[in-house]
């Protein structure tokens, strides 16, 4: 089988076999972190009894080889495959296998040339607004991409400013909006890209000493997407002034800008003031969990061509029993399936429903019940403080941490918004990420504060498997 020439069967493997690998990610941060690193994938090309993965770079490839080979080899076995996985960087390689293909521009430089503008990360084909699953938690959102596709650049929606908690369609929605506009206008310069990616370019800009190219890069972009606005929140006041003097470019040349977050501006933590306002001077939109029956239609829509067909019972089984967002339904939905694959006489009964969701079904119901009083309450009778000692403003080392503690369980394992926390806490959005964040780098190295963590859990009913986000 040549490089060029790619059978329907083998993309239909590979699909399959990544399919099943992010499912096989229990932790939702796991599956959306392996999402973005297989969102890097150029081309994977079948060759005999060998599939070669080329990432758009030698960092992305050496990523997908390390943290993911082992995964994807079970995962094409459950797909009916036993092959052999090389990974690698071909910056010439076209896209083979993999459908989304860059998002391109051409157009004429001085000297009569074509130059073409490419992507960062290419668009999904399959997010579009027909695929988009619409309700009462959405709506708006839905309502002011389309108006920012048919429209790009228009005041009112610039930037669009896109909040909400992690799995329910944010990348979906902006992906969509980039694929508009591209049906709309092919010879748009649509960059969609995570601000990981983005801050990763800007180092290596400065590290090459070439950014100027980087600025002449994104200043000429018609619509910029950029996803997880949360992650380039730290205090790099360098960055942010680049950032800062981009957007301002961007806008006053009435191109789009729409951005995705965890959280609305005034809460992303370490940002600037100047560049929060820039963020508040558009459309600010909030996407929520859906409801039951937007829940329902939703599985519908995704297990449409499963084989075998996914019964309507077994839809409303999964739609009531997994609430939390449209990321873990997926993974339910997916993990019924490959069981339905393995043994095509299963009956899948509420009671075998029950037990191969056992997992996600446990930790949703570890959602439900863990309340912030009861960890706050519970972190009180570890450290030997009182509540108005948590809910103080005081400073000293032996109330902090365990107020930070609290705050970082209630974050990470409960399913109260930041609003809720929060008021609990009697402090404002800012200073509780910021405490679920120094206690995240603290965990990485300390490890008497990992166990203090997991005995505290275990108080509480559950452990680590239960973290929400």
């Amino acid at each position: 089988m040549s490089n060029e020439t790619i059978d329907i069967v083998s993309k239909g493997l590979w699909d399959r076999a990544r399919e099943i690998c992010i499912t096989m990610m229990q932790d939702e941060t796991k599956r959306s972190r392996a999402e973005r690193h297989f969102s890097m994938i150029q081309t994977v090309v079948h060759e005999g009894n060998t599939f070669r993965i080329l990432a758009l770079n030698k960092m992305a490839a050496d990523i997908l080889e390390s943290e993911y080979s082992e995964f994807l080899k079970k995962s094409f076995l459950l797909a009916g495959a036993d092959v052999k996985l090389e990974f690698s960087f071909d910056e010439n390689a076209k896209p083979a296998i993999i459908v989304p293909k860059p998002n391109t521009v051409v157009e004429k430089t001085k000297t009569g040339r074509i130059q073409t503008f490419i992507s960062t990360m290419p668009l999904k084909e399959y997010y579009t607004f027909e695929e988009f699953v619409e309700g009462p938690s959405n709506s708006y959102v839905l309502a002011a991409a389309k108006g920012v596709a048919s429209n790009p650049g228009q005041k009112a929606l610039n930037p669009l400013f896109i909040h909400g908690g992690t799995g329910l369609g944010k990348t979906h929605i902006m992906q969509a909006i980039g694929n508009e506009v591209k049906r709309r206008n092919p010879m748009a310069a649509v960059c969609y890209l995570t601000a990981e990616a983005f801050l990763n370019e800007y180092i290596n800009a400065m590290t090459q000493n070439s950014l100027q190219t980087f600025r002449d890069r994104y200043r000429k972009i018609d619509v910029l997407l950029i996803d997880d606005i949360q992650f380039i929140t730290m205090n790099m006041k360098n960055f942010q002034e680049e950032f800062f003097n981009t957007f301002n470019a961007l806008t006053n040349a009435d191109k789009q800008i729409v951005i995705t977050s965890d959280v609305a501006p005034k809460n992303l933590p370490g940002i600037e003031e100047r560049l929060i306002s820039r963020f508040e001077g558009g459309m600010l939109q909030e996407i929520e969990s859906p409801g039951y029956e937007t829940r329902l239609a939703i599985l519908k829509r995704k297990s449409e061509g499963m084989v075998p067909e996914v019964s309507d019972s077994t839809l409303k089984f999964i739609a009531s029993n997994i609430k939390s967002h449209v990321r873990a339904m997926e993974g339910a939905l997916g993990k019924v399936n490959l069981f339905a694959n393995r043994d095509n006489s299963m009956q899948l009964t509420d009671d075998t429903l029950s037990y191969i969701l056992k997992d996600f079904i446990e930790k949703e119901k570890s959602r439900k019940k863990l309340t912030i009083e009861e960890v706050q309450n519970c972190i009180c009778k570890k450290y030997g403080v009182t509540l108005s000692q948590i809910l103080s403003p005081e400073r000293t080392q032996s109330i902090v941490t365990p107020r930070q503690l609290a705050m970082y369980i209630s974050r990470k394992f409960t399913t109260r918004s930041l609003p809720e926390i929060a008021k609990k806490f009697d402090k404002s959005h800012a200073t509780i990420i910021h405490g679920v964040k120094n206690i995240s780098k603290r965990l990485d190295v300390e490890p008497e504060l990992k166990e203090s963590l997991e005995e505290i859990l275990a108080d509480l009913g559950c452990s680590m498997k239960d973290m929400v986000g």
